[in-house]
């Protein structure tokens, strides 16, 4: 066994020691003992030159949650086959085109890759480090159905894209600022052909009454900026004093509504949006999709209660209350 190799950081030092049969033990030590660390402690069979651009790219603090996720079903895999499935059969996507816009470093389009090996995927993303690792990611993983493009902007697309049968938002929506969310929406919905699907998923409800995406605050979500803004600075250890309020709308503390990205598709002025109801694995509506989701990664009595009441206010609301979006609209 070979001796540990000690990765060094700005904010901290990595320490990867190889088990053997491809594995290797990453331990994370921040310099700051108060910091926030995702994972102290994990295995991994990421290669060392893969968890050194990791580090890089995410830092020693997020490294942990930026592997993990990527290798454990529960965390991601499990997720998009049913934000997928729940609205498509697995067929409709053999021999098409789908776009993965804002790819980040690649895992969720390595998932969606892997489960569906006949389809062409091309991801997106603003940042040349994030697809440097996602390329890595990917060559790790054997996938040879995707391509990996940098975005020349934050809302433009590489020239020549062509156009998709599915386009994907994951966990992307809720860091668009205000302004930027219908021009975005519209230029992937004119990339979007006719009778195509676009997914959004993993994007926060904009009401629901935890805000547990960015600041783990109860009620945030309520508050108006000017209360909202030093609540967000005092009580959660997530937010420096001296966060701006941009900032913390570019790190996802609103979310989103249903109403709001459908209007988003509206303004756009071509095919009219129509969001579909799930139909797949069992599933009727996105309170299945969450309580489905939920039980096989942490199952809990009380969240049969949770369904129940997700339900009764969807339907009061006549809009599916949730945590988490989870929405597919057919370009019609």
């Amino acid at each position: 066994m070979d001796a540990p190799t000690a990765l060094e950081h700005p904010e901290g030092r990595v320490v990867v020691q190889e088990l053997g049969s491809g594995l290797y033990r990453v331990t994370v030590e921040l310099f700051d003992p108060t910091a926030y660390v995702s994972e102290r402690e994990f295995q991994t069979a990421y290669p060392l030159e893969l968890i050194e651009a990791i580090l890089e790219l995410r830092g020693p603090a997020m490294l942990g949650y930026s592997i993990r996720r990527a290798e454990e079903p529960a965390h991601l895999t499990e997720p998009l086959r049913h934000y997928t499935l729940a609205y498509v059969p697995e067929a409709d996507l053999d021999g098409k085109r789908l776009l993965d816009f804002g790819c980040g470093s690649g895992s969720s389009t390595v998932a969606l890759a892997r489960l569906f090996p006949r389809t062409h995927i091309v991801a997106v993303d603003l940042e040349e480090g994030n697809i440097s690792v996602a390329r890595l990611r990917a060559a790790h993983d054997g996938v040879g159905n995707a391509t990996f493009l940098v975005s020349p902007g934050p809302l433009d697309l590489p020239g020549d894209i062509g156009t998709f049968d599915f386009v994907f938002l994951s966990a992307v929506y809720e860091h668009l600022l205000p302004a930027e969310r219908p021009v975005l929406m519209a230029e992937l919905w004119r990339q979007l052909r006719p009778g195509g699907i676009l997914f959004l998923n993993q994007t926060p409800h904009r009401y629901y009454p935890l805000e547990y995406h960015t600041t783990g605050l109860p009620l945030l979500n309520y508050l108006p900026e000017r209360a909202a803004l030093p609540m967000a600075r005092r009580l959660s250890r997530r937010v420096r004093a001296d966060r701006t309020w941009e900032e913390l709308l570019r790190a996802g503390v609103r979310g989103a509504t249903e109403g709001e990205i459908m209007r988003d598709l509206e303004g756009a002025g071509e095919g009219r949006p129509s969001l579909l109801r799930p139909s797949g694995l069992g599933l009727r509506d996105q309170v299945d999709v969450w309580y489905s989701l939920s039980m096989s990664q942490r199952p809990r009595r009380l969240k049969r209660a949770v369904q129940v009441v997700f339900k009764a206010a969807s339907r009061m609301t006549g809009s599916s209350f949730v945590s988490t979006l989870a929405l597919a609209i057919r370009k019609d």
